[in-house]
């Protein structure tokens, strides 16, 4: 495989005529949609290429080893998008069910049967997430704290999750809290160990999820509740959140910046064994309206394939931050200056060289409701043994 950097001139044909592969496979595998426009600065995946190299080319080579693959959707994803990813994924994160303060589990609204059965079809663990979201729909550190520090509730609510493992034939449990309260740290990984030992029983893994610490003493809501140490040893393996440096409320930025998301794992690995640890990685991009202005402006959530269609709408080169490692381009509309980071090849490339370089466990997406095929034939071309 190559990863290729659409230059100007280029067209889909003459692409395909110098790497000798067929235009057809080119779009379809990203995902290029008729009169198949191209976007000078797009990264294109080209599979089965035979050609020279040029400097601007990179070659995807095989690292030797398999790695875990899990994705996070919602019970409202398209089937059929669905049904493309599960063939590259290992674990299937069904998200969420919640609980209320006496412990009792509370399912998704949708029914979430079909995710189950299909995973099991394609030989894929389907995994019960597990969320403290309020009635409100964000999480709640009160929830948290009601029920991590009550006996009772809490095991209520790990006796529902053991019969729910059971009834609906889940494979594992994976806990997903945030916004946990510092007071609350020992308590919640002491939750997460007592999970693992009656999950464990089932002979399935627990997970937990870990906002992005750089240092046992980082601040902030999101991190004092999280101590790596303790909740890598009380769970079967962990997952690093590595993105939302660029978030809907904040300024723009690429949403998982390599040299941050390296900052992050080499901190996780002084804590937590390589083995156990998968590297999160983001399946989408932001689009903010320029200027940017702090407790007003409000980015769109777009999905890859998106951003780059939206550059090519708007006839305008993607650029590539390579510090960041991360594509992004600007353009104007309606009077208004937008500026849009998302992944691509190159930038996925470079989270999959993290997970070779510290040989971790794998990589977790949040989320998989939108397809990007490069990315999972990338990781398949990476990854295969």
């Amino acid at each position: 495989m190559v990863i290729y950097t659409v230059r100007p001139g280029d067209t889909l044909d003459s692409i395909a005529d110098r790497y000798n592969i067929s235009a057809n496979d080119i779009a379809y595998d990203n995902q290029i949609p008729y009169p198949y426009a191209l976007a000078i600065g797009a990264s294109l995946l080209l599979a089965d290429a035979s050609y020279t190299l040029t400097s601007e080319d990179i070659l995807v080579s095989d690292s030797g080893r398999s790695a875990y693959s899990g994705g996070y959707a919602y019970p409202f994803i398209s089937r059929w998008v669905l049904e493309q990813t599960l063939p590259y994924l290992t674990d299937l994160f069904i998200f969420s069910y919640g609980f209320t303060t006496e412990g009792e589990l509370i399912p998704p609204t949708l029914d979430d049967t079909f995710m189950i059965t299909l995973a099991k079809n394609y030989g894929v663990a389907p995994i019960l997430t597990l969320t403290p979201l309020g009635p409100d729909g964000m999480f709640s550190n009160a929830l948290i704290t009601q029920v991590i520090n009550n006996e009772t509730a809490k095991a209520r609510l790990i006796a529902e999750l053991v019969d729910q493992v059971t009834e609906r034939e889940f494979e594992g449990v994976d806990v997903d809290f945030e916004y946990i309260l510092a007071e609350d740290r020992i308590p919640f990984a002491t939750f997460v160990s007592e999970v693992r030992a009656a999950i464990n029983t089932l002979g399935y893994p627990v997970s937990v999820a870990l906002a992005p610490k750089t240092s046992d003493t980082q601040a902030g809501v999101l991190y004092e509740g999280k101590d790596y140490a303790l909740l890598g040893e009380a769970a079967d393996y962990v997952l690093l959140m590595t993105y939302e440096w660029g978030y809907t409320y904040g300024p723009p930025m690429a949403v998982a910046p390599l040299n941050k998301v390296r900052e992050v794992v080499e901190y996780a690995l002084t804590k937590i064994p390589a083995e156990k640890i998968n590297l999160g990685i983001p399946n989408y991009g932001y689009d903010w309206t320029l200027p940017f202005v702090r407790g007003t402006s409000k980015a769109q959530s777009i999905g890859n394939i998106e951003a780059v269609q939206i550059a090519i709408a708007q006839g305008v080169e993607i650029q590539f931050d390579t510090v960041a490692q991360s594509p992004f381009f600007t353009y104007i509309q309606d009077g208004l200056t937008h500026e849009v980071w998302f992944e691509d090849v190159r930038s996925i490339h470079g989270k999959f060289g993290l997970v070779q370089e510290y040989k971790l466990r794998g990589m977790s997406y949040w989320q998989i409701m939108r397809l990007f095929r490069a990315n999972w034939l990338l990781q398949e071309g990476e990854f295969s043994e």
